[in-house]
Formats: C-alpha cells, structure tokens, sequence
C-alpha cells in the first residue's frame, strides 16, 4: 500500500532482438505480462507495462548487410513486427520502446557514465569467445565441441575468437553483494530452479565483463571515446530505465515506479538479468528490481522449435486458426509457467472444446437461454436461498483471493485451475439442481437456481477478464454489465445481479473446433 491506495505496478518484457519475425515464445512472454497487467489494473493498481525491441549489436549489423539495406531501415522494418504482434495478440501495453531512439541512446550513455564515476568501469584488452547470435562472451569451459573442430556456446550458437581493445566493468567485485542480495531476497528470482542455477554461477566467481566493442559500429556510442560502442546488452538492460525517463527525470515519479516490480524473461537470458543488471544498478546506486521471473520454452510435438527443422509456430496463425481468446488460454494454461511446455494441435483443441466450449461456454449458454425461454429475457428474481446456493455463492466469492495469491507468485497457470474448477462445481450444481426440471414443479425454486448460476457465470467473466478481455467482454455484456461493473471492485456481493435487468438474447461465446476432414 502506499498512502493508502494499491502500490502501482511496473512490469517489463525483454525487449526482442530484430533479427527474425516475431515467434511463439515472443508471444509467450508479452502475453504472460499481459495477463499480470491486465489483472492489476483490474484489481485498482496503478499498472505500466513496457515491452519493444532490441535493434543495436553485430547480429544486426550483419542482418542488415546480408540484405544490403541499411540497419535502421532494417530495424524499422522488423520492429514494426512486433508492433503488429502486438495488435494481433491484444497486449495493453503502456509502452513500447525502441534501442535505436534517442531518449534510450541518451539513457545508455548516461548510466555508463556514472558506472565511470563509481569506478567500476576500466579499458584493458579482450581477448576470448563471443557468439553473435547470443551477444554473450563465454568462458573456454563453458563451450562445447561443433562440427570439424568447431566450438559453440551453451546454447549451440557458433562462437568465434575475438581480440580487441575494449572497456570492462568490474563485476567481479560483485560476487558477494549479489549473493547476500539473493539470501536477503529469496523472491528476486523465480522459479526457485533458476535461482539455484544464478546462485551456483556466481558462487563459482565473477570475471570483470567487456562492456565496449571496437569492431561493431551499430550501436550507441561509448560517450567522449570514439570509435568504442556499449555492450549490447548494456545497452538493452537499461531500457528498463529509459522507459521511465532516465536520467532526466522527474524523482517522485521514479520513485513511483522504479525499482520495477516484474521483469519477465524467458530463461536462456537470466544471467544478464539477474547477475549483470543487478551489478551495473548497484555501481550506478541505483534500487534494484524486486524479481526476475525466468519461464521455460516451447516444443512442438516434442520437438525443439528451429527455423531448420521448418516447425516454428506462428502466433498469428494460432490466432486466424483457432481465435484470440482460445489462443491466450491456450498458451497460459497448458503448462504449469515457469516450466517448459510443449504446443500439440491435439492439446489445443481437447482444451477450446473442453474447458472453453463445455464447461464455461456450456454453463453460459444454457443458463442464460433458458432466462430467455422461461424468465422473460430478465434477471430471475430469486427466491429464499438454500444451503447448496450459499455454499456454491461463498465458494465464488472467495476466488479473487486465491487468484490474487497465484498472480503475485506469477503462477497463472494455477489461477487458471482454481478458476475452472469452480466453474466445474457450478456445472455440477447446475445439474443437481436441474431447473429446466423445476420449470414446471417449482418455478420459484427455478429462478432462483438460475440467479445463482447467472451470478456465479457474471463472476467468472469477470476473473477471465486478464487472460480472455474479449470472452469475458462478450459475457458481461449478455449479463447485462456495463464498463462501470466490470472491476473486481465489483465481485462478491457487491456487484449482484440485479433482478429484472434486462438481457439481450444469448450468443454462444466458445464454439466448438471442429477439424477439417
């Protein structure tokens, strides 16, 4: 809390390298702080989300000359990708920040002036191994053989020998700050398996890290030395900064949202995040972020997703091939996040068909044709309610905390679980109920039994609202609910159905996928 109110909120992506169009895990993760925004907001936090894209370094430069085009026209053109990933995958985002702005260059060569200020930056020699399409040094024994003599990185990128003047930050001198950083902040990384694996490296002893090149001319400029350009990753980690007006800025405004309280990144990248970035922060004495959560990746059909193998997956086809809210339940539901997952047609569709089509879709469409056929089109007014209404209603109302729980744990897979097995009770009362039995025995009993439903179907819509913004729209307006009901200060007893309200004729929200034969 702050003077009262909910803290506000800053959450990052990784801001994606320009070197390819936009893929599944590109997706993954901005969906993933989608959710987490849209929840907050939702719940009357105050919420900045920034993602964008990454356009300086070699691989760039390269990409760029392989094409024969210039690198800003090519980073123009591949940014705007992103943008439209954007647009296709409804992200709320509040920002969208570019490398190659001058704001950012402004930021970048502020903050490296003040890690030479504190010290921590000196020139000496590099000599050692350096992948391109990772944009990361690595020691000899972290390689790996390749094919004809060859070496690669951990990751399989082909590495190559490089020996330059440069400048290097003394994060060796680090090591130990960082570790009683972890042990004072458990949280700061998650899942815990990753914390182990950043713990372990740091343990093991930091090297002093080359921030500079001398051969790349693509990138921001080492300030009153030419010739040198910014570590690229330097360079990307502060956009965290840039974003929020660094280093003119406005300090209860940078107080208001910095230390950013999210940065989500896919695990390949989070040394750079929770080593390196908490290292330049503390030279620059600056706060630290409160956490680094590092999810997993993607297979298909159980293979590793590469260009080479012809299985990437295209979010924007999952969209035209099976819809926008199928797409982004799909994607945080199906595997428990923070884990690797693997994408299958099959899965997807069991899941459109089962949880969406049967259990939400099913509940709504049959709860609210039959208000239609037997209730004149209005909100039921209830009668005296039993103990099996009060139970199903108690149940309800207590979601949005256990939700709460799961999203400040980023655990939105559960959040999902917890969510569909109470819509999974509200079918089976339903059904015990049967009120298209009591239509004619007890139609008192039956308008009762279809508030309930109808009520506990209004908070549903409500809670899926984060992951499914259009489903849950398209509910809440069948329901009656105008924008002003549509917060989670409106769940519980507040934001009751209210008897005799007037509801359009029902429209199925989920339809069934049907494969082509």
């Amino acid at each position: 809390m702050v003077d009262g109110a909910l803290a506000p909120f800053y959450l990052t992506t990784p801001i994606y390298y320009v070197n390819d169009v936009p893929h599944i895990g590109h997706a993954y993760t901005t969906l993933a702080c989608d959710a987490i925004a849209r929840f907050w907001r939702l719940d009357g936090r105050a919420v900045h989300f920034l993602t964008g894209t990454d356009e300086h370094g070699q691989k760039i430069q390269r990409a760029a000359a392989l094409q024969g085009i210039d690198p800003q026209v090519f980073c123009d053109r591949v940014s705007q990708n992103f943008r439209d990933l954007a647009q296709t995958m409804n992200y709320s985002i509040d920002d969208f920040i570019r490398t190659t702005e001058p704001r950012h260059k402004t930021a970048v060569q502020a903050i490296w002036r003040k890690l030479l200020d504190a010290g921590a930056i000196y020139e000496d020699t590099y000599k050692g191994w350096y992948s391109v399409r990772d944009e990361a040094y690595f020691d000899v024994d972290e390689l790996q053989p390749g094919p004809d003599g060859t070496r690669l990185a951990p990751t399989g990128a082909p590495v190559e020998w490089v020996e330059e003047p440069s400048f290097f930050f003394r994060l060796s001198a680090y090591g130990d700050r960082l570790l009683e950083h972890y042990d004072n902040n458990p949280d700061f990384i998650l899942p815990r398996g990753r914390r182990n694996e950043v713990v372990s490296f740091v343990k093991g002893g930091l090297r002093d890290l080359s921030i500079s090149r001398a051969s790349i001319s693509w990138g921001v400029p080492v300030p009153d030395v030419p010739g040198h350009t910014v570590y690229v990753w330097l360079d990307a980690l502060t956009n965290y900064l840039t974003a929020l007006g660094y280093p003119a800025i406005d300090e209860a405004q940078f107080r208001r949202w910095w230390p950013a309280d999210l940065h989500m990144i896919g695990k390949d990248i989070i040394r750079f995040h929770a080593v390196y970035w908490p290292a330049f922060l503390m030279a620059a004495e600056l706060p630290i972020p409160k956490r680094v959560f590092a999810h997993g990746w993607w297979t298909n059909e159980g293979q590793k997703i590469s260009k080479s193998l012809g299985n990437v997956i295209d979010p924007t086809q999952l969209v035209a091939t099976y819809g926008l809210d199928q797409t982004r339940y799909f994607l945080l539901r199906e595997v428990p996040f923070g884990q690797d997952g693997d994408f299958s047609h099959r899965a997807m569709v069991a899941r459109i068909n089962s949880d969406l089509a049967n259990d939400l879709g099913n509940l709504a469409q049959r709860t609210l044709s039959q208000i239609a056929r037997n209730c004149a089109g209005k909100v039921p007014q209830p009668g005296p309610l039993s103990a099996a209404d009060e139970a199903l209603l108690d149940s309800v109302d207590t979601l949005l905390d256990e939700l709460r729980t799961a999203f400040e744990g980023q655990e939105i897979h559960l959040a999902l679980t917890r969510l569909w097995a109470m819509i999974g009770d509200t079918n089976g009362y339903i059904a015990r109920e049967a009120p298209w039995s009591l239509k004619k025995t007890d139609p008192a009993r039956m308008a009762t039994v279809l508030w309930v439903t109808a009520e506990a179907i209004r908070q549903f819509a409500i809670l899926v609202q984060p992951v499914m913004p259009g489903a849950g729209a398209a509910l809440l307006d069948q329901l009656g609910q105008g924008p002003e009901s549509r917060t989670f200060d409106s769940l519980g007893v507040k934001g009751r159905l209210a008897a005799d309200t007037p509801l359009p004729p029902p429209q199925g929200v989920f339809p069934r996928f049907v494969e082509e034969a």
